[in-house]
């Protein structure tokens, strides 16, 4: 039961950090604990395999954490404010210094949905040139 509480907490820092948006739809459909819960019983087999192997606490948790966020890799979140940041360098400061940054990149993250399906955005893919030029293209209408 503690490995369980304990994989909880950690799955909601990462997304909180990595996938804000997937958190916002999540809150917006009071469904937090319930995809939380999810996730983790869906990892329960892999975790007690691992403990009758014997393994570390700290492992099980990172394999455990590594497979509940695998359909969360890669972060757009993260894409679309490393875009921000090294193309649209002002927008970013303003956004960060207004409080808002967050909420601009689940913005464009929503502005982004149909290119990111078009180019099926994975962790194969997320360094495509063209990709990122579309993002660029949609950022830049965006923000004007």
């Amino acid at each position: 039961m503690v490995m369980q509480t304990v994989l909880k907490e950690k799955l909601q820092a990462y997304i909180t950090v990595n996938n804000p948006e997937v958190l916002n739809e999540l809150q917006a459909g009071l469904s937090v604990s319930a995809y939380l819960e999810d996730k983790v019983s869906a990892v329960m087999p892999l975790v007690l395999h691992l403990l009758e192997e014997g393994k570390p606490s700290y492992i099980i948790e990172e394999l455990a954490l590594k497979e509940m966020t695998a359909s969360l890799r890669p972060s757009k979140f993260n894409y679309i404010k490393e875009l921000l940041e090294s193309d649209f360098l002002d927008s970013y400061q303003a956004f960060s210094t207004a409080g808002v940054l967050t909420y601009e990149c689940i913005n464009l993250i929503e502005a982004c949905k149909d290119i990111f399906e078009t180019f099926s955005f994975s962790e194969d893919n997320e360094d495509d040139r063209f990709l990122k030029y579309a993002v660029i293209a949609k950022i830049h209408e965006y923000l004007n």
